[in-house]
């Protein structure tokens, strides 16, 4: 089941001391650490040129789509980071700038570590406010500087961590005292063992689940920057704001680039939940069953199976898409969003019902379920948070600014559903008379990203219909998918409760017959660390697990009352 039937680059890492060493034990910061080397290992399996970052080609693709992930988020997070935001960035202007050249070599080949900073503090995603200004000097050369505590750039990773570390960093560009939009200019942080001359950096405290990254807060002070630092050009652009997007736009690339690891995710979740529920068994010891008999245990594992094969199909639709260049900018940009929406949806689903099926197991961070789930609620946020996008979205849509490409089956239940919905938006918007205001923000904006996710399981119908998704598959997707608006089906559809229930349950049944011939599609079980998958990885896990001994001796009974010779208990006698 990998990407466009690509083999596997990273199989051996799997086995490799970097990733197959225990690190339960390690404190927060060795472990961040690790993540860059585990990151470096990964790109140099895949070898990427310049020309795949700017082409899209499908081993930019096949990079994201990795279950390597699985193993390590915070190193595909650098790593996606440093190849598709900062180098990416960097590429486009080099095409015309030979001498940046060098600099996206080193990226690529890891001789740098890369980052990319845009949001701060005060400002999150309301980026046409950011403060960092870069000033031009009479000799050609800015000052950079953060003129308040909120212009702080927050979470990239920017405290020394062992390479040379620069940084693709937007500011307001100051020319004569006047404000020309923003830019992204070259800024070198740190030599990879003390920061450089002007770069402060606050080390945040670790987020607790994920694995571990150094995110900082990071701040500049008159620092000097060359001519050349500046990405761009010094001209007042004719449109502030469409030049931020345009500058910006490797942001749109990893909104459906990421989505790769919210499909490996839910192929992961499936796997290690199919394995572990066949090797858990309950009964006598001469009638025990496994635990995957039970409907209640494999109904969620089948379930995000089924979501996987069909995000897939619908993943594979949207790059095509995204890649159209005869497309609406917008409509591809709506596109990624609509994936990443749904996507992270059925992901944090998955991890949750699978993980609650393995009962005290599925709490451990070493199982893998939770510390995955903790990653993708970060990448639910990253590279374009799935509510702004989706306000965002659906205002666009409703003011007619453009269209999305329609249903291919529109007499579906999931496009009927989504017309309704759609049809109910426009007669609020009629009603309150404009989109903005108090009236729209209490009655259009919390339908916003119910309204993507709808467009988005439509459009999963369609795309898996298009590639030739197992039927079963396909009716146990939609079946979960009634159940998430279960009242409008029954209010407009003719779908009663039973009748939804008993769609589920035929869909369920025609899928667990062929649990595990999904299972070993998915080819994801090189990239399961969770030491319940098998007997062989749990005695090895058991093996490395600490060890306390001893030879101390604590009394269970004290003598408090002076008791009888011999040890012997003494009774009181007590009276009411």
């Amino acid at each position: 089941m990998s990407f466009e039937g690509s083999p596997r680059r990273t199989v051996h890492l799997s086995h490799s001391p970097l990733y197959s060493t225990p690190n339960h034990y390690l404190d927060h910061t060795a472990r961040a650490i690790l993540s860059y080397g585990k990151a470096k290992e990964i790109s140099l399996s895949y070898d990427i040129k310049m020309h795949d970052l700017l082409s899209l080609t499908p081993k930019f693709w096949q990079l994201h789509n990795d279950p390597v992930a699985m193993l390590d988020g915070a190193a595909m997070m650098l790593l996606t980071i440093q190849y598709n935001l900062c180098a990416g960035t960097i590429a486009r202007y080099a095409v015309r700038r030979p001498e940046l050249l060098p600099l996206v070599e080193d990226l690529l080949r890891y001789r740098k570590h890369g980052q990319y900073m845009l949001t701060e503090l005060g400002h999150g995603l309301d980026i046409s406010n950011i403060e960092t200004t870069a000033t031009l000097l009479p000799s050609g050369d800015f000052i950079l500087n953060s003129p308040t505590p909120s212009s702080a750039k927050f979470m990239p990773p920017t405290v020394p961590a062992g390479l040379p570390c620069v940084a693709v960093v937007f500011a307001k560009l100051i020319v004569n005292g006047e404000a020309r939009g923003h830019r992204p200019f070259l800024v070198s942080l740190n030599d990879g063992r003390q920061m450089c001359s002007g770069v402060r950096s606050r080390l945040l405290p670790y987020r607790e689940g994920p694995n571990p990254v150094m995110h900082s807060l990071t701040t500049f002070h008159n620092v000097r920057l060359s001519r050349g630092a500046l990405l761009g050009t010094l001209a007042q652009p004719p449109n502030v704001h469409a030049n931020l997007m345009d500058i910006i736009h490797r942001v749109s690339i990893g909104t459906i680039a990421i989505t790769g690891v919210a499909l490996s995710a839910m192929q992961c979740y499936a796997t290690i939940g199919a394995l572990y529920s066949l090797r858990r068994k309950v009964g006598s010891p001469s009638k025990q069953v496994p635990i995957l008999s039970f409907r209640t245990q494999h109904g969620p594992i089948l379930t995000v199976a089924a979501s996987a094969y069909v995000m897939q199909a619908l993943q594979r639709w949207a790059i095509s898409r995204f890649c159209d260049k005869s497309l609406d900018g917008r409509v591809r940009h709506g596109i990624a969003a609509i994936l990443k929406a749904v996507m992270v949806q059925h992901s944090q689903q998955g991890a949750l019902s699978v993980s609650e099926r393995c009962g005290a197991q599925g709490l451990f961070a070493h199982n893998q379920m939770t510390r995955i789930h903790s990653e993708i609620r970060g990448l639910a946020i990253a590279e374009g948070d799935v509510l702004a996008l989706s306000i965002k979205l659906v205002n666009e849509l409703l003011l007619g600014r453009y269209t999305l490409p329609p249903s291919t089956h529109p007499d579906s239940l999931l496009a009927r559903h989504e017309a309704a919905l759609f049809s109910d938006l426009r007669v609020i918007v009629q009603s309150v008379g404009q989109h903005r205001g108090e009236d729209a923000n209490r009655l259009i904006l919390p339908r916003c990203q119910p309204m993507v996710e709808a467009i988005g399981h439509r459009m999963a119908y369609d795309a898996a219909l298009a590639h030739c998704v197992r039927p079963a598959l396909i009716d146990l997707y939609v079946a979960s998918v009634v159940k998430l608006d279960a009242a409008w089906y029954v209010e407009h559809a003719g779908l009663g409760c039973a009748a939804q229930q008993a769609m589920e349950a035929r869909a369920m049944d025609a899928v667990l017959p062929m649990l595990g011939e999904l299972v070993r599609e998915m080819d994801v079980f090189a990239y399961v660390s969770a030491p319940i998958a098998s007997d062989e990885r749990w005695e090895s896990f058991v093996g490395d697990l600490k060890t306390f001994e001893g030879t101390a001796r604590v009394e269970l009974f004290e003598n408090t009352h002076g008791g009888a010779p011999g040890g012997q208990p003494e009774m009181v006698r007590s009276h009411l």
